[in-house]
């Protein structure tokens, strides 16, 4: 089965055991990760609906990909300027591609793991909680202060009178 999906605002055609370079993705070697935006899905000639279809695949490898080399001339002004970018990339083998019904089995079954750190990680985020609540209306109090007034205007500098020419 085949899929084309959306990352780091390019399209790739993927299949199972495809190796592909994409746009820097969070994740570590080793780590596994879902490629969500799933645009086409098939097998052979025929099409599958999209939006059933995941895409898993496991990160390779950090890396960079070529030099790019940036040069700038303004001919005839004595203006050269010369720079050079490596674009961050993640290396993906992709493990899977198929219908969503098996993934979130697997998704659910990692967290059950360590149920008593995922409880206290659970009650940590409601403690802190009314803690913003409280730090909102002082916020909002600051909002609610009148804005200062522009200075009132002056009246025109008078201007002074002509003098007399005293010619002898």
């Amino acid at each position: 089965m085949f899929a084309v999906v959306r990352t780091g605002g390019k399209q790739y055609r993927v299949a199972a055991g495809d190796k592909i370079a994409v746009e820097k993705l969070a994740g570590e070697a080793g780590d596994t990760i879902t490629l969500g935006d799933v645009l086409l899905a098939g097998e052979g000639d025929t099409l599958a609906d999209a939006s059933k279809v995941t895409v898993s695949a496991e990160i390779i490898a950090q890396a960079k990909g070529e030099k790019v080399v940036v040069f700038k001339k303004r001919r005839r002004h004595n203006y050269r300027r010369k720079a050079g970018h490596r674009q961050q990339m993640t290396l993906l083998r992709i493990t899977d591609v198929g219908t969503g019904a098996k993934k979130p089995a697997a998704k659910k079954a990692a967290p059950a793991k360590d149920a008593e750190a995922a409880t206290e990680k659970k009650a940590a985020p409601a403690k802190k909680a009314p803690a913003k609540k409280a730090a909102a209306p002082k916020k909002a109090a600051a909002k609610k202060a009148p804005a200062k007034k522009a200075p009132a205007k002056k009246a025109p500098a008078k201007k002074a009178a002509p003098k007399a020419d005293d010619t002898k």
